[in-house]
C-alpha cells in the first residue's frame, strides 16, 4: 500500500510542479520574455520540464519516495538574466506566479473538499495526516478521490509556502524586488543570485521549514474547516 501512495504522490509531485514553472514560464511571456515559451516550458505538457530537470523531476523525487515514501525534487525555467535585470519588478512577478498557482490548486482542492462533503460522499476526519484531509463517507472510488484531493492540498500548500520564503534561490527572494526602487531592485538581484547565496537559502530553508509548516498546516486546516479545533 504504501507504494501506491508513493506513486500517488509523485504524480502529483509532476502536476504540481509542471503548473508551477508554466505559471513562471507565462508570466515572463506576458512580462516580454520568450525564453521560456521558446523552449516550450509554457506547457501543462510534462515533457518539456522534465527534459529541461530530469534530476529534479525524475531522480530525485522517485528515489526520495522510495527511501522516505515522500517526493522531493525540483525544476526551473529559463529565463533572459538581461530582461530580468532591466525589469527587476516584470522578473518578481514571474516569480511570484507559481506559488500563486500552487495556492490556486490548494483552493481548487478545497473546493473538491468541501464540494464532497456537501454532496455526502465525504465526511470531516476525527483526526487529520498529509494524505487525510478529508474521508470518505461511501464506498468505490470516493476514497481514491479523497486521498488525491488530500494530497493535492497538502503538496501544493508545501510548495506555496516553501516558495515564498524571502530566501535565495526560492521565489519569495525574487518577489521582494516588488517593494524596492528599480535601481536598488537590481542592486539586491545580483545579490540574491550569487550561488553562495543561495546555497546558503537552502540551509536556513532546511531549519526552519518543518517548524514553519508544523505551524501553519493546523492554521490553515482550520480554516477549511471553519469551527473546528486541529492542531
Amino acid at each position: 500500500m504504501e507504494i501506491v501512495y508513493g506513486f500517488g504522490w509523485y504524480l502529483i509531485f509532476i502536476l504540481s510542479a509542471v503548473f508551477h514553472e508554466a505559471a513562471h514560464a507565462w508570466a515572463a511571456m506576458r512580462g516580454g520574455d520568450p525564453t521560456a515559451y521558446l523552449g516550450g516550458q509554457v506547457s501543462l505538457d510534462p515533457v518539456p520540464h522534465i527534459k529541461r530537470s530530469p534530476i529534479g523531476m525524475v531522480v530525485m523525487p522517485i528515489i526520495s519516495v522510495i527511501i522516505m515514501g515522500w517526493p522531493f525534487g525540483f525544476a526551473s525555467t529559463p529565463y533572459d538574466p538581461v530582461w530580468a535585470h532591466k525589469h527587476p519588478r516584470k522578473e518578481a512577478w514571474m516569480a511570484l506566479a507559481g506559488p500563486a498557482t500552487n495556492l490556486l490548486l490548494v483552493i481548487v482542492a478545497a473546493i473538491g473538499i468541501k464540494a464532497g462533503i456537501v454532496a455526502g460522499v465525504f465526511e470531516q476526519p476525527l483526526s487529520i495526516n498529509f494524505r487525510s484531509i478529508v474521508d470518505p463517507a461511501v464506498g468505490g472510488g470516493w476514497m481514491a478521490l479523497s486521498i488525491f484531493l488530500s494530497m493535492l492540498f497538502t503538496l501544493n500548500l508545501i510548495m506555496v509556502v516553501l516558495n515564498l520564503l524571502p530566501l535565495p534561490p526560492f521565489d519569495g527572494a525574487g518577489a521582494l524586488s516588488l517593494f524596492l526602487p528599480e535601481d536598488m531592485a537590481r542592486k539586491y538581484r545580483v545579490f540574491t543570485t550569487n550561488p553562495m547565496f543561495a546555497f546558503f537559502g537552502f540551509i536556513v530553508a532546511w531549519q526552519i521549514f518543518s517548524p514553519l509548516f508544523q505551524a501553519v498546516f493546523p492554521m490553515v486546516i482550520n480554516i477549511l474547516y471553519w469551527g473546528s479545533h486541529y492542531g
